[in-house]
């Protein structure tokens, strides 16, 4: 997938950190491990805003999602992919295909793994592949907020042996704790160069893309257990008024028309959000649908 230069957004920062005399670093870390090891959680923490949906269901995150944040005279340019684990379907292997491909483009991985799970059979595979590829990972042991301490150090001592998996980090992307440990890390591991996002951007991701994403995120909360998998958010129109308001029109997207009467439901309250639930049959098969996704089709 292309990256960004330096050019393309805004006129870069120099290379030197004037206050510090520091030259400047800059580099992509991906962030990959199995469905719900905290991915997404982690990066919200990391660039100390959110971007990422946060849902209790597995295979939240479809697509990869940049988050910059700066440390000191580093600018660290994460990237949340999707989980990876066995697809099944066209959408999940480009969804782990994406994945794989942000790791290898990287130049930092951070395998997250969730350490109240432990090594499950999805982080098998990743170890296997890593293993394949003769690359070294940053480990971060997530959720040690609910583990105990001895059950911790057992599972860091297994992954240790390992022998890809160099530095090891213990952290909770939900409290925090380890999370500045770990920046600081990447940010002294990246590689010399300028800034390519000015000082404030925080993502690349377009706005009306945010806004679909949080549609989703509360399709997710909302329905629960009833929440159609098959289903995806487009916004359709963002216009913004003079009174610094937006009209926003989206359309959910599910595959039958019974999972469009799920969606509606009952109620509502006003919002100057426009929603429209149409049915569009087998939508994971549509090659336009995965372009939007920024997800390769033929995978």
């Amino acid at each position: 997938m292309p990256r960004l230069s330096a050019g393309q957004n805004s006129t870069p920062p120099e290379t030197v950190d004037e206050a510090q005399a520091t030259p400047t670093r800059c580099g992509h870390v991906a962030l990959i491990g199995a469905p719900n090891a905290g991915k997404s959680t982690l990066l919200n923490r990391l660039v100390g805003h959110k971007l990422a949906i946060v849902t209790p269901k597995p295979q939240t995150t479809r697509t990869r999602l940049l988050g910059i944040a700066i440390e000191g005279p580093a600018q660290i340019i994460y990237v949340d992919t999707p989980g990876i684990f066995a697809p099944r379907r066209r959408l999940d292997r480009a969804m782990v295909a994406a994945a794989w491909s942000e790791a290898e483009e990287a130049d930092e991985t951070v395998l997250l793994v969730d350490a109240a799970r432990g090594v499950d059979r999805d982080t098998h595979r990743i170890l296997d592949r890593l293993a394949e590829r003769g690359r070294e990972s940053i480990l971060a042991l997530n959720k040690i907020d609910l583990v105990r301490r001895d059950s911790l150090l057992a599972l860091a001592d297994t992954l240790s042996r390992v022998g890809l998996l160099n530095p090891i980090f213990m952290i909770s992307g939900r409290t925090g704790d380890g999370v500045g440990d770990l920046q600081r890390y990447l940010a002294s591991a990246l590689p010399p160069g300028p800034w390519l996002f000015p000082e404030d951007q925080l993502s690349d991701m377009p706005e009306r893309v945010i806004a679909a994403e949080v549609t989703r995120e509360q399709l997710f909360w909302q329905l629960r257990d009833e929440l159609p998998y098959g289903s995806t958010v487009e916004t359709e129109r963002w216009d913004e008024k003079k009174d610094d308001s937006v009209r926003i029109e989206q359309v959910i997207f599910v595959q039958r028309p019974s999972q469009r009467a799920i969606v509606l439901g009952e109620g509502g309250r006003r919002v100057h959000l426009f929603l429209f639930v149409k049915v569009r049959e087998n939508w994971v098969e549509d090659r336009e649908r995965y372009a939007a996704l920024g997800l390769d089709y033929d995978v």
